[in-house]
């Protein structure tokens, strides 16, 4: 896989699972420093791009912006967000270019100062590049301070060079890629 077609597989799947398109006051901020985030996507071995562990530096800049980017030109009727002690559980129906239709339902449970774990099963009609339901479980843990040198929006990916959520996210191909993306091109 060209890295390029690597980065964003990793970018769309942090995306998902860490900015869902939700209300930013609905969603519970993650405290400041490095998260390990361990991804598995049911029908992807494990250790395949995006899958964890993942370490990422965050602040809240870099998780609104996250956040922010993440609902940029989505269509969404639906958006259910009920946030308890120590739970948010979300019902998403949104509208695609194309005229495809996603609906999303996740639960995430934690304290997001300590750790955080998500269950996110998607369902696409029709199906998006043959694919008519995805599911995705992150379980995540707080390492501590970010290390000297790193920078929020940082990721580090065993085998893969460190790359910055923010500047991939500011980046006209990767931009591009994840519009065709959406498209189901």
């Amino acid at each position: 896989m060209k890295a390029s077609r690597l980065s964003l597989a990793l970018m769309t799947t942090l995306l998902a699972g860490l900015a869902l398109p939700a209300p930013a006051a609905d969603m519970p901020k993650r405290k400041s420093g490095l998260w390990e985030i361990k991804t598995q996507m049911a029908g992807m071995p494990a250790g395949g791009p995006g899958q964890g562990p993942i370490q990422m530096c965050v602040d809240q800049t870099t998780d609104n912006m996250m956040q922010e980017r993440s609902k940029e030109k989505v269509n969404c009727p639906t958006m259910d967000v009920n946030r308890g002690i120590g739970k948010v559980t979300m019902h998403m129906v949104c509208k695609h270019d194309g005229g495809v239709t996603s609906t999303t339902d996740a639960v995430i449970t934690g304290d997001f100062d300590s750790n955080y774990k998500s269950d996110m099963t998607i369902r696409y009609d029709p199906p998006q590049n043959g694919m008519k339901e995805a599911k995705m479980s992150q379980e995540a843990r707080w390492l501590g301070p970010c290390k000297p040198g790193q920078r929020p929006g940082d990721v580090i990916v065993q085998g893969m060079p460190k790359m910055n959520m923010q500047d991939m996210m500011n980046d006209p191909k990767i931009k591009e890629m994840m519009k065709r993306q959406q498209q189901g091109r």
